[in-house]
C-alpha cells in the first residue's frame, strides 16, 4: 500500500532557495521524469502537493490503490506549502502538482511552461479568520500574519471587506506551522488559514471570526504541469486526471473513508479532516472564462503589490477545455 513521502520539516524558505533546492534535487534524483518505472512497463508520474485535508482526493486514491488498477504508476510527493508544488514541476522532481489559483499564477508569470489542465476542488468555507484572544472587532487588528498566495489576497481583501486600509496593517508572511505560534504569543492579532492551522490557533487561545466567502473570496484547485512534458504525455495526464475526478466523487459521498484515507497516508486528525471535508467542493471541471476572470483579479492585486511585474498569457496558461477533452 502506498504512504505519501514526507520531507523533514525545515523552516519556511524563500520562493527562490526552494527552487535552488529543487533544482539541486532534479541533478541527483536519477529518473524525475515519465520516461518509465523501475520495471520498464508503466510511466512514473509524481505528482507535488501539500498536506491537509484539501488533497483527500488524492490521498483516498492512492490508499485504495485507484492509480494502479488505472494501470498507472503514480507517486505522491509532499512538498513546503505555497508555491513550492509547481516550482517542483518546473524543476523537473515532479510532472504534476496540486495548487491553488492565487499561488499558481505567479509561478506561470516566471515560468511560462506552467499550465493548467482543470478544476479538482474549490471552497469559500475552508480557510477562515482566526483572531486572538482580546480582539473583538476588526478594527481592533494592527498586526496579521499570513502565508503567500491565497492567503495574502485573503487577508487584503479582508481588511478591505471591513473599511481598514490593508497598509496600515503589518502583515507577516511565515509558514502555516508558525502562524499560530505568532498568534499565542501575541506577535499577532490574527490570520486566515486552513485546518490543521484554524484548530491550533483556537487551541491557542483564538477564535474563528468567519470564513473567506464572507467577503466574497474563493479559491480553486488547479492541477498543473509542464508544457513540454504535456505534449508527449497528454493522455498520461488525462487518465491521472480522470482517477482524481472519480475520487473526488468518492470524497464527496463518503467523507469518512477520505478522512481515514487521510490518516493513514498523512497523518491528519480523523474527525478534523471529515469537518474540513465538509466544507469543500469536490468537484472536477474545465477552467472556463469565469476562472480567466477571477484569475485577472488576483494577478492585478499582485501586480499593485509589486509582487509580480506582468501578467500571464492566460490563453495560453489556462487550458480551458482540457479536462472535457481528456479527463471526462
Amino acid at each position: 500500500m502506498f504512504r505519501l513521502h514526507r520531507t523533514a520539516g525545515r523552516p519556511a524558505a524563500t520562493p527562490l532557495t526552494l527552487l535552488t533546492l529543487l533544482l539541486a534535487t532534479a541533478c541527483g534524483a536519477g529518473t524525475t521524469d515519465s520516461a518509465g518505472s523501475a520495471g520498464g512497463t508503466s510511466p512514473t508520474v509524481r505528482i507535488a502537493l501539500g498536506v491537509d485535508a484539501a488533497y483527500a482526493p488524492l490521498y483516498l486514491a492512492a490508499e485504495r490503490g485507484m492509480f494502479e488498477k488505472a494501470g498507472l504508476d503514480v507517486r505522491l510527493t509532499k512538498v513546503e506549502g505555497g508555491p513550492a508544488a509547481a516550482q517542483a514541476v518546473t524543476a523537473g522532481t515532479a510532472q504534476i502538482s496540486v495548487n491553488a489559483d492565487s499561488t499558481a499564477l505567479p509561478q506561470m508569470v516566471s515560468n511560462p511552461r506552467l499550465r493548467a489542465l482543470g478544476v479538482f476542488q474549490s471552497s469559500d468555507r475552508y480557510l477562515k479568520v482566526v483572531l486572538r484572544k482580546g480582539i473583538t472587532s476588526p478594527r481592533q487588528i494592527k498586526t496579521m500574519g499570513s502565508i503567500q498566495g491565497i492567503g495574502l489576497y485573503a487577508t487584503h481583501e479582508y481588511l478591505r471587506h471591513h473599511g481598514i486600509v490593508p497598509d496600515s496593517v503589518q502583515i507577516q508572511q511565515s509558514s502555516p506551522q508558525e502562524i499560530p505560534t505568532m498568534l499565542q504569543r501575541g506577535d499577532i492579532d490574527g490570520y486566515i488559514l486552513f485546518d490543521p492551522w484554524v484548530a491550533k490557533g483556537v487551541e491557542a487561545g483564538g477564535r474563528i471570526a468567519g470564513s473567506i466567502g464572507d467577503f466574497g473570496v474563493t479559491f480553486r484547485q488547479w492541477l498543473l504541469t509542464d508544457a513540454t512534458w504535456l505534449k508527449d504525455n497528454e493522455e498520461l495526464a488525462g487518465k491521472v486526471f480522470k482517477v482524481i475526478a472519480q475520487a473526488d466523487r468518492l470524497v464527496t459521498k463518503d467523507p469518512h473513508a477520505a478522512a481515514l484515507a487521510a490518516h493513514e497516508q498523512a497523518q491528519l486528525p480523523v474527525a478534523g479532516t471529515e469537518q474540513a471535508i465538509g466544507e469543500i467542493s469536490f468537484t472536477p471541471r474545465a477552467l472556463t472564462s469565469a476562472d480567466v476572470a477571477s484569475s485577472r483579479k488576483i494577478v492585478d492585486f499582485l501586480r499593485a503589490q509589486k509582487l509580480i511585474k506582468s501578467a500571464p498569457d492566460y490563453d495560453t496558461v489556462l487550458l480551458r477545455g482540457w479536462y472535457d477533452r481528456h479527463a471526462r
